[in-house]
């Protein structure tokens, strides 16, 4: 990897990397763009394979963090950083104090999450030496996880594109494949499942798929399966790269609105849904609810359930706008997203009004 080519070819700002010896630290922190504040993104840890692909991994998601921060509406940068080794067998509090004492040094340039092998009790040992850390544990007066305020942001999204594909928000009687019932997904399909829709779920864990049938009625298929269930929304909620060349002709759904992250393999897949007619919900636009909730945290404002529901339930019209811009356009939304999320740091960059998403 040209390292100084790919971090010019994307504006990354800053690469940092961190080792500790004594408490078996290997990390990274990539800082992508700081125009509409401080970098926020999770802490990943992850047995990479190499630290190419680490470093790969850093910075891939901390330019998607600077987009989910701009389009919906929140006032901080895009971060990210990792952590190699494998978070079963060697995380230890030495391990998390010694990256919150690396974060620390940064003097708030980057704020903290809990991500993939993380999460709010890890975020609570890295608070113990650092300020610049959310998602800590209720238990350490932190607001907690964000998974149910995500889930709630992605059910605001997925009525979004229903209005867009059907001409009406309603989730009643309407059929939901939702694709992971973890710890967003389970909670989506709650919501949906409350809002009178008719669940068909699909998960690697039979346990957590039985759970979604037994509590809410839902029907479960082969986790290949879900890419053929006729319904009108279909929400990925686990991993990425779902929408693909071949998953596209399989897919019978109207619009597609889900937790994941990074859902199209590539970005010509989401001009494939367009010629397809189905209406996509921008993945880093549809789960912003988590950083929505981050900022209000970090920024010590009020982060009760009624308040960030109110907070996230504007993921609704800013799909919307994306899918208006995308028609306007004739480009796919996930451009169209970039578009508003390129156009609202541009403004900001020129000292103009960078709220105005």
């Amino acid at each position: 990897m040209r390292i100084f080519e790919r971090l010019a070819a994307h504006a990354y700002q800053q690469v940092l990397f961190a080792n500790d010896n004594a408490a078996g630290l290997r990390a990274i922190i990539a800082i992508h763009d700081t125009t509409l504040g401080p970098a926020l993104g999770g802490i990943r840890m992850w047995p990479f394979a190499s630290e190419e692909e680490a470093l790969e991994d850093a910075l891939r998601l901390s330019r998607g963090m600077t987009y989910k921060a701009s389009i919906s509406g929140v006032d901080l940068g895009g971060g990210k950083s990792v952590i190699i080794g494998d978070p079963r067998t060697q995380k230890s509090e030495a391990l998390l104090r010694a990256m919150g004492r690396f974060i620390e040094a940064l003097g708030g340039l980057y704020i903290a999450g809990q991500d993939i092998g993380t999460d709010s009790h890890d975020m609570a040992v890295i608070r113990s030496v650092t300020r610049h850390v959310s998602c800590v544990n209720e238990s350490a007066s932190g607001a907690g996880d964000p998974s149910h305020i995500t889930a709630y942001g992605v059910v605001a999204a997925m009525r979004a594109v229903l209005e867009a594909a059907t001409g009406s928000d309603s989730l009643a009687g309407r059929r939901v494949a939702v694709q992971g019932v973890g710890h967003v997904g389970y909670v989506v399909a709650e919501l949906c499942h409350e809002a009178g829709a008719r669940l068909v779920v699909s998960d690697l864990s039979q346990k957590a798929a039985r759970r979604a049938a037994d509590n809410l009625g839902a029907e479960v298929v082969d986790p290949d399966d879900i890419y053929d269930v006729p319904c009108d929304i279909f929400a990925p909620c686990s991993v990425g790269a779902v929408v693909n060349d071949g998953t596209i002709p399989r897919l019978q759904c109207r619009g597609i609105a889900g937790g994941a992250n990074n859902v199209l393999a590539e970005p010509r897949h989401g001009i494939a849904l367009m010629e397809r007619g189905i209406v996509y919900g921008p993945d880093y636009l549809v789960n912003s609810g988590g950083l929505i909730r981050c900022q209000e945290e970090v920024m010590g404002r009020d982060t009760s359930d009624e308040r960030m529901r109110e907070a996230v339930g504007h993921i609704y019209e800013q799909t919307l706008e994306v899918i208006r811009v995308s028609r306007e356009r004739g480009i796919g939304t996930a451009e169209a997203a970039d578009r508003l999320a390129e156009e609202r740091i541009a403004r900001a960059r020129a000292g103009g009004g960078a709220n105005d998403v």
